[in-house]
């Protein structure tokens, strides 16, 4: 069996099947074209409130700012009836996106009470409304990101791939825990396959992938794609780790090497879209993921959270690496 090979989304062919999954404040711009270059076939940006662009929110409509490096990218948007959801898609598509993509699977509350996120997958009639709504406004492939469960005593995830094919979505993404899970807990590979098996088109799993052990598991229980989460918050290339660890190849990013030179990457993408001093602020949070693991390393960490000049975090780099 070929675990990693061109996805086919509608009418977008992705290189490979491994996808950055959207994460709230952290698959920004910078992040995503990283992604890209660490191999993934395609990146989602974090979710955008519909109401909030129905309202002309600014913070809300620079998220959908596309940067040409960063395709084939796809946006993600969150909400509870159809007219926003409709005009929010439009604007995705608008900025350049080249999917869009439907959340139906977030557990945090102050999404939920919004009548939006995983509280959706209660009322399928309701998704199936939004979700056609999506699909009739735009011309770009349109997909549902949602859980196989709210809880433990019903799963879903079948029906609502199938609701999802129905409704014209070209894929769907199922992380493959409950919601009341958050996070936590295996995923349940049984409930993929189920639902994998109940449509035609490419379903893609989601939820605990850190290694290949994990894409193979998924891919053989009949998923087209798998997408990664948490494990690429610390180390964007894992999609290019994973590709080789399935070759046969020892991943290059393990390297503390190889991590500098990408975190110094990270931090020179952050500047150029955020400007020097919120962009090195960005950079700073995610700084214990990358500056590790190396003699120094605590000491080198301590100097860089105190520089606020992309020059002077060059010389710092330049020194350590000249070191390892």
């Amino acid at each position: 069996m070929t675990f990693i090979h061109p996805l086919k989304i509608g009418s977008v062919t992705i290189k490979n099947n491994l996808i950055l999954a959207p994460m709230a404040g952290i698959t920004d711009s910078p992040f995503r074209v990283l992604c890209l270059r660490g191999g993934a076939g395609l990146v989602c940006a974090e979710m955008v409130s519909a109401h909030a662009l129905h309202y002309g929110n600014a913070k809300s409509g620079k998220m959908l700012q596309v940067n040409p490096k960063e395709h084939p990218v796809s946006m993600q948007v969150f909400g509870s009836d159809e007219q926003t959801i409709a005009e929010a898609v439009k604007n995705a598509e608008s900025c350049g996106a080249d999917i869009v993509d439907l959340n139906a699977g977030c557990p945090v509350k102050k999404i939920n009470k919004a009548g939006a996120g995983c509280v959706l997958m209660k009322d399928e009639a309701k998704l199936a409304r939004l979700l056609s709504a999506a699909v009739k406004s735009v011309a770009i492939p349109v997909t549902l990101k949602t859980r196989i469960a709210l809880n433990h005593k019903e799963f879903l995830g079948a029906r609502l791939a199938k609701l999802a094919e129905d409704c014209g979505a070209a894929a769907v993404t199922l992380h493959a825990r409950a919601a009341a899970d958050v996070h936590s807990g295996e995923p349940d590979v049984d409930a993929l396959a189920k639902a994998c098996a109940a449509v035609k088109i490419p379903v893609i799993g989601n939820g605990g992938v850190l290694n290949a052990s994990r894409v193979k598991e998924f891919m053989e229980a009949g998923c087209q794609g798998v997408m990664i989460g948490r494990g690429a918050v610390g180390n964007p290339f894992i999609f290019q780790d994973i590709c080789d660890e399935l070759a046969g190849k020892t991943p290059t990013s393990k390297d503390p090497k190889k991590r500098l030179e990408i975190y110094l990457n990270l931090i020179e993408e952050n500047i150029a879209f955020y400007g020097e001093r919120i962009g090195i602020n960005r950079s700073r949070k995610t700084a214990g993921y990358w500056i590790k693991d190396f003699p120094n390393a605590a000491q080198v960490r301590g100097v860089f959270v105190r520089l606020d000049a992309l020059s002077d975090i060059r010389k710092l780099f330049a020194q350590t690496l000249a070191g390892l």
